[in-house]
């Protein structure tokens, strides 16, 4: 039996390319999966010291001294206090969907003892409860999550300042629909002020703070799992065509060409 003239070895130019293909995808996707790995670890660093804050004795807020240089890897999730009072005459409402329903963050302007203006969310109100209980006109002492502005929008909607809606918490914008002058660059979400009613049919006092959802997608190691998995593959992959390679070179020299 002779050899299949289309089962050829291939030249050494061919080979040359087709191990130089297989080099590059191995590196390639090792080198996906080695940052996928250095991605985790940043991943969970970043839930530990975000865990961190959270759970910290609540500190001072950031005055303007430090505004310019407010930023999501330092100061996100940080606990912090003000102390002052709200103006509760430039309410503004955001949509929100939570734990409790769809409705409306309540975000309200407090102005510092130092005269300074922070926008506080001060919970969330449902739809039906959106014009909720005014915060007290005199001195008192908030504490919360700082979180920065959440410029443009939401549920792939544009704010309409215009006309009153918004869908995100753009503090920048906010500050300017309601005239406030300069604003802080973030936004404090209110801890909660009492716990939530266990009778379902009790409402609880809105607005419902401490509402703030802390969740990192942590994918990075399925992701790097399945890149080292590929990169085995084409380890396979050439030494199945090494070895086909190797066959088909053999039986070319051989005498009568047989397989």
């Amino acid at each position: 039996m002779t050899a299949n003239p289309a089962k050829r070895p291939r030249g050494r130019f061919a080979l040359t390319v087709l191990s130089l293909v297989f080099i590059a995808a191995f590196l390639g996707l090792i080198a996906l999966g080695a940052w996928q790995v250095q991605r985790r670890a940043w991943k969970l660093d970043l839930i530990q010291r975000v865990e961190a804050r959270v759970h910290a004795l609540p500190g001072a807020a950031p005055g303007p001294a430090e505004w310019p240089t407010v930023s999501a890897a330092r100061d996100e999730y940080r606990h912090v206090r003000l102390q002052g009072r709200y103006l509760p005459a430039h309410d503004t409402l955001t949509q929100a969907v939570t734990e409790l329903g769809p409705g409306f963050w309540l975000l309200t302007p407090f102005r510092t003892q130092d005269g300074n203006i922070v926008l506080v969310n001060r919970g969330f109100v449902p739809n039906a409860r959106a014009a909720a209980a005014s915060p007290p006109p005199t001195d008192t002492q908030v504490t919360g999550l700082l979180r920065l502005s959440e410029p443009g929008g939401g549920f792939l909607r544009d704010n309409a300042p215009a006309q009153g809606r918004w869908y995100s918490r753009d503090v920048q914008a906010i500050a300017a629909a309601q005239g406030l002058g300069p604003v802080a660059p973030y936004f404090i979400d209110a801890d909660r002020a009492a716990p939530l009613p266990r009778d379902p049919g009790v409402e609880p006092a809105w607005p419902v703070g401490g509402l703030t959802v802390i969740k990192f997608p942590d994918n990075h190691l399925q992701y790097a799992l399945t890149w080292f998995a590929l990169a085995l593959m084409v380890v396979a992959a050439a030494a199945r065509v090494a070895l086909e390679e190797r066959r088909l070179r053999r039986a070319a020299r051989s005498p009568d060409g047989l397989q």
